[in-house]
C-alpha cells in the first residue's frame, strides 16, 4: 500500500510528530509518491494554492520498526524522499533535508526560540548552510517559531525590540516570514518600524532573486559569512555581520541596545545613510531603532 507498515504487521504504523499521531506515506514507494503529488496538484488546479510549506520530515520522528516498499532504505532515506518531493513544486519551504544541496528548494533554519540568543545564531547558521549548497535560506520565524512564547504575552514586560530587531535580521535574507501577527503584539510606533522593514524587503526583492539566480549558476552562496568575501583581513570571527552576495555588507544588531561597532574590509564602502566610508578599519556607530545598517561596496 502507499502508508509505511509497522514491522511484522500489515497496519499503518502510528508515527508521532509535531501535531499529534499520524500514518504515514511510504515515499519509498514510487506508487505513493505519485499519489501524494497528485493531491497537491490537484489543490493547485482546484483552489490556485501556488505552492507548499513542506514541514516536518525529520528523521528522528521515525523512531519505530517498519516495514518499507524499498526494504533496505533508512530513515535517512524517507528524508531524502521528503525533500525530493519539492523539486516538482517550485514555490516550497523545508525544514528537514538531506543530500539536497544546490537543488531548488527553499530551506528553513531550524526553529528557535524567543531570545536574543537565537537571533545571534542567524547569521552563523545562514552562511554555513549556503556553504552546504542551501543557499536560498529562510532564517525560521521573525521574533521565533515557538507560537506558545506569544500564547499569553505580559503586555508590560515583552521585548518589543527583539521583535524589530529580529525582522531587521531576515530584511536583507532570502525570505521574511512572521509567525505571530506583528499588529497583535507591537505598539503603533513599532508596529511601523516593522511595517517599513517589510517594505525595505519587498524592494531588495529584485536583487535577491539576482543573487539566487548567480548561485544558481555558479554554486557561491547567496548571504556569505565576511572570511569567505574577504579572506586573510581578520574576519574570521565575525558573527554579526554577512554579505548579501558581492554587493551588500548587513551589519544588524543582534543584541539590546542603540550601538555597535562593524568591521569593513578594504576598499570604499556607502552607509545606508549615504555616507561613503573608507574600508579596512571598524567603525562604532548609532543604531536607533529604526535603523538596519548596511553597507553598498563601491566600485
Amino acid at each position: 500500500g502507499f502508508l509505511i507498515l509497522a514491522k511484522g504487521k500489515k497496519a499503518p504504523a502510528m508515527i508521532i510528530w509535531l501535531n499529534g499521531v499520524s500514518a504515514s506515506y511510504d515515499l519509498t514507494n514510487p506508487e505513493a509518491v505519485k499519489h501524494f503529488k497528485s493531491q497537491l496538484h490537484t489543490l493547485q488546479e482546484k483552489y490556485g494554492v501556488d505552492g507548499f510549506k513542506f514541514d516536518a520530515g525529520d528523521m528522528n520522528y521515525f523512531s519505530g520498526s517498519y516495514d518499507l516498499f524499498e526494504q533496505n532504505a533508512t530513515t535517512v532515506d524517507l528524508c531524502k524522499k521528503w525533500s525530493e518531493i519539492g523539486l516538482d513544486f517550485p514555490y516550497n519551504e523545508f525544514r528537514a533535508s538531506w543530500k539536497m544541496g544546490g537543488t531548488g528548494l527553499v530551506q528553513r533554519l531550524g526553529d528557535k526560540d524567543y531570545s536574543w540568543e537565537a537571533l545571534q545564531s542567524l547569521i552563523p547558521q545562514a552562511a554555513t548552510a549556503g556553504l552546504l549548497g542551501y543557499s536560498y535560506i529562510c532564517p525560521d520565524m521573525i521574533g521565533g517559531g515557538s507560537f506558545a512564547t506569544f500564547l499569553d504575552i505580559d503586555a508590560a514586560n515583552f521585548d518589543q525590540e527583539l521583535i524589530i530587531r529580529s525582522a531587521q535580521v531576515h530584511a536583507m535574507m532570502p525570505m521574511m516570514q512572521f509567525s505571530v501577527a506583528p499588529w497583535r503584539i507591537l505598539n503603533a510606533n513599532n508596529l511601523k518600524i516593522t511595517r517599513e522593514i517589510a517594505r525595505f524587503h519587498q524592494k531588495m526583492g529584485d536583487y535577491i532573486l539576482q543573487v539566487a539566480q548567480q548561485t544558481a549558476k555558479t554554486g557561491e552562496p547567496m548571504l556569505r559569512n565576511m572570511e569567505y568575501s574577504f579572506p586573510q583581513q581578520g574576519l574570521a570571527e565575525c558573527k554579526d555581520q554577512f554579505m548579501l552576495g558581492d554587493k551588500y555588507l548587513v551589519a544588524p544588531m543582534v543584541v539590546k541596545g542603540n550601538k555597535r561597532s562593524v568591521k569593513l574590509p578594504k576598499g570604499l564602502w556607502k552607509d545606508d545613510l549615504g555616507k561613503v566610508i573608507k574600508g579596512g578599519q571598524s567603525i562604532d556607530i548609532q543604531v536607533p531603532l529604526d535603523r538596519l545598517p548596511y553597507y553598498e561596496r563601491m566600485k
